[in-house]
């Protein structure tokens, strides 16, 4: 009688914990999502970006996942420029958020490719995946922006959180690219869960996550190290400037010297943005991240 209390006690437990874990997976794969109507307002407008905006060419762009959903673009041609940059912007939002990066790399004679993630915005894609399938999309924005403007021409990525894990694991998969921009992006996705299950949930369970990890695979065909940017850097040689906030609470800043430290090979530069919240370094001090970027090109040649 007391074996099958205890053999009860645990089949409800598991069931519990996997139920737990099962909606813990639907938050990281259905997120909710802001509008283009309070990027609009939030960035852009909150920023002073609207005149600037307003005045650039822009060509809308319809690509075709590998996966069969559209991925939806904005091209922004600078005169004959050899140079282009793509910005990838973070979970939750959507293009408008990518607009404040435009201005250091469009002065600097680049050409701009941005556009929304699957899942966001206004791209198809039935759910996220941390950038695991984000990186297969940036590839074909990528071989877009190669067939447009040749293949002789000086490609680089940044990403913002989200977008910045899905940059660095797209260049570990693509020789093409020249350089790479991550700002304050995650570098193990397990820890990164740990950490916003303590502060969010106040949950310190480690067990619920392996078994949402394991869901994940089952039900979405990635897990957390498939999406964990610290598994890949070693197989970047281009050359990354790593960005994040000293008083980001959302993305723990040591994840960002995680990331450094493991680049082992090429250029690598760090700037860490004094009182910066998440996805704050730009906002916070434009004028100093500005500089950090005209630095970093001037590095690499690429300004």
């Amino acid at each position: 009688m007391i074996a099958f209390i205890i053999i009860s006690l645990i089949i409800i437990i598991l069931f519990l914990l996997i139920g737990y874990a099962n909606k813990l997976c639907k938050i990281v794969v259905y997120p909710k999502k802001k509008s283009y109507e309070d990027g609009y307002e939030n960035q852009i407008k909150k920023l002073n970006l609207e005149d600037f905006y307003n005045s650039l060419k822009k060509e809308e762009i319809t690509l075709k996942s590998d996966y069969g959903y559209d991925i939806k673009g904005i091209f922004i041609p600078n005169s004959n420029s050899n140079k282009c940059i793509i910005l990838c912007h973070g979970i939750t939002v959507n293009i408008n958020y990518s607009v404040k990066y435009i201005k250091p790399f469009y002065n600097r004679g680049f050409s701009i490719f941005m556009y929304d993630h699957r899942n966001h915005g206004l791209s198809g894609g039935d759910y996220t995946s941390m950038g695991y399938f984000e990186k297969f999309d940036l590839k074909t924005c990528a071989n877009y922006i190669f067939n447009k403007l040749g293949d002789d021409i000086s490609l680089g990525v940044l990403g913002e959180s989200m977008g910045a894990a899905t940059v660095l694991q797209y260049c570990s998969i693509d020789k093409r690219i020249d350089f790479c921009i991550e700002d304050c992006g995650y570098s193990d996705v397990f820890d990164l869960f740990r950490h916003r299950l303590k502060e969010d949930y106040k949950i310190n369970f480690i067990p619920l996550l392996y078994i949402a990890d394991i869901l994940m695979k089952f039900k979405y065909s990635w897990n957390f190290k498939s999406a964990s940017p610290i598994t890949f850097i070693k197989d970047i040689d281009i050359p990354i400037l790593f960005i994040h906030g000293d008083k980001d609470d959302y993305v723990p800043t040591y994840m960002v010297y995680d990331l450094f430290n493991s680049k082992t090979t090429g250029i690598r530069d760090i700037y860490i943005a004094k009182d910066a919240k998440h996805a704050d370094a730009l906002i916070s001090n434009p004028n100093k991240y500005d500089a950090v970027i005209g630095s970093f090109l001037d590095k690499i040649r690429m300004s």
